[in-house]
């Protein structure tokens, strides 16, 4: 047997822990002349931006923030944001994007909980920031006011973000990471039951995860993308590393806002952007009218919730090439992917959406995903019925969670991450989820699938946005009850809404209670069915009486 191992070492000349901070060198190096940022007026290359990151990096250590330190951010989707991303790991330190639109409580809580040193906040959220401070006050607070919008001037008793820039060395020697599995990205769940969790993303697994974006989108280079995405979920799926990679465009968003996506899809030449399934059906519900100006193809990306097979078929309608994707805060944001197969594309559109609705196979880059039983760790069998968990395991996987040794090892239990969504395994090999643990609904001892009501309800014409869950019942256990969202200018019964599921479901499946309002969200468009829950609580007992 051959040694290959005999005198040949892992030396400095062959070998270099991956980074996602590689991608800005280069491409500053390669295409810095070519366009990286668009805000309003501003329209900045990567030369300067790449300049502008080390700047920031330089002003971060001349404050003693060095390898391990958190530096928060609370910003919308700015320039600023993305310079955050290269900036804050090139001066060793780790950044934790915060949810704009979190309480006080909990911002206080992520805060302290990953030490934070620094918080560059936007000074929009000034308030907020002050009331911080009075309970953190070593934090050091870095203002940007975006002059897009009238934000407030930064306060004097805060650094300015652009007096602190200039400050810093354009020059600046920044290192990689000795250690690809160091520390980048500190991200936190929602937290709907007990505190959030802090999410630790290595630098291997953002560079791989960053790369994988690219292959599963066919991304080219120089690609334009449009940030419908808030960055600071799941780091925006890594996709700001993602765009220096491919020296592509950050077309900044700051609030979403349907009319004027489309005026930029137009303007700036879109060519991609990300969103949850209710900001794709804002886009697909909006009035034609505002997208007549779009003559080119536009691709996007979905995820979050999963899409029903209407919306899919209205994206497609539109002329949207749609893709797909799957994950979670633990696996970087996606992880897998529907990919596409040749012989789809002879189905009619409702057709090909539901092949589409699935969440599909494993990204490139990760080593596997499989349904398993979670007691036994056994794979389901691939008959697209037997239901199972998901699970993951390879490099687009978290190092666990910030101080917190239990919840990591029961999330890691038997050498895979558990994701706690119930999925069956298609005879193809496709993961198709049917529900989240928690959202099965057991009815008179028959398992009833959230997920392929909500599907099912979806088809209603007049339906924009649904959740369903379980209501308690003494005859049954639990029943099915649908909240419902309709169409501005359209009117529902629930006798209308029974009579358009029982032409598709089984009796026991068809919502026992429908309630029509607005759906309470998250700041990225996921209905919080937490809420609905405690309400189909209060329902249930009223009706009782």
């Amino acid at each position: 047997m051959t040694d290959f191992d005999k005198g040949l070492q892992r030396r400095e000349v062959n070998f270099a822990p991956l980074t996602p901070l590689d991608f800005i060198d280069r491409t500053a190096t390669v295409y810095g002349h070519r366009l990286a940022v668009v805000h309003g007026d501003i329209r900045r290359n990567w030369r300067d931006t790449y300049t502008r990151t080390r700047q920031l990096a330089s002003a971060l250590t001349s404050r003693g923030i060095h390898k391990n330190d958190t530096v928060a951010v609370l910003l919308p989707n700015i320039p600023e944001m993305v310079e955050c991303h290269f900036g804050v790991p090139m001066a060793g330190a780790v950044l934790n994007t915060l949810n704009t639109r979190l309480d006080y409580a909990t911002l206080l809580f992520m805060l302290r909980h990953g030490e934070a040193k620094a918080l560059i906040a936007d000074t929009e959220y000034l308030s907020m920031v002050e009331s911080l401070r009075t309970e953190l006050p070593e934090l050091l607070i870095i203002g940007v006011s975006d002059a897009t919008v009238d934000t407030p001037p930064v306060p004097s008793s805060w650094l300015d973000y652009e007096v602190f820039l200039a400050a810093g060395d354009s020059n600046f020697e920044w290192q990689p990471p000795t250690d690809e599995w160091d520390a980048i990205a500190l991200n936190y769940t929602s937290g709907t039951t007990g505190d959030p969790k802090g999410v630790v993303y290595h630098h291997r697994g953002a560079a791989i995860n960053a790369i994988s974006n690219i292959l599963e989108w066919d991304m080219p280079k120089h690609a334009i993308y449009l940030w419908t995405l808030p960055m600071f979920h799941c780091n925006g799926w890594c996709f700001p590393w993602t765009l220096a990679a491919r020296a592509g465009v950050n077309v900044c968003l700051r609030k979403f806002d349907a009319r004027h996506v489309f005026e930029l899809i137009a303007r700036e030449k879109i060519t991609h952007y990300c969103g949850a399934p209710i900001v794709q059906s804002a886009l697909a519900n909006a009035p034609e009218e505002w997208r007549k100006d779009i003559h080119h193809r536009v691709s996007t990306m979905v995820a979050a919730a999963p899409p029903s097979s209407a919306m899919l078929a209205q994206m497609a309608a539109m002329g949207f090439d749609i893709t797909h994707v799957y994950g979670l805060t633990e696996v970087y944001g996606p992880a897998t992917v529907c990919a596409k197969q040749e012989e789809w594309q002879s189905l009619d559109l409702v057709a090909q959406a539901e092949k589409n609705a699935r969440q599909g196979v494993r990204y490139h880059l990760q080593a596997g995903v499989a349904v398993m039983d979670p007691e036994t760790l056994q794979p389901v069998p691939s008959d697209g019925e037997t239901m199972g968990e998901i699970m993951f395991r390879g490099n687009i996987c978290m190092k666990g969670y910030l101080n917190n040794e239990r919840a990591t090892e029961e999330a890691f239990k038997g050498g895979w991450f558990h994701t706690g969504d119930l999925a069956v395994m298609s005879p193809d090999g496709y993961v198709r989820i049917r529900d989240r643990s928690k959202d099965i609904i057991i009815s008179g001892g028959e398992n009833i699938s959230s997920i392929e009501v909500e599907d099912t309800l979806y088809q209603h014409p007049a339906v924009i946005a649904c959740a369903v869950v379980a209501a308690p019942d003494p005859k049954w256990g639990e029943v099915t009850c649908a909240f419902i969202e309709t169409r501005p200018g359209m009117e529902l019964s629930k006798e209308e809404i029974v009579a358009h599921c029982k032409s598709l479901l089984a009796g026991f499946k068809v919502p026992k209670i429908v309630v029509f309002k607005e759906l309470p969200k998250t700041s990225t468009g996921k209905i919080q069915k937490f809420l609905l829950r405690e309400e189909a609580e209060s329902v249930r007992a009223i009706s009782q009486d």
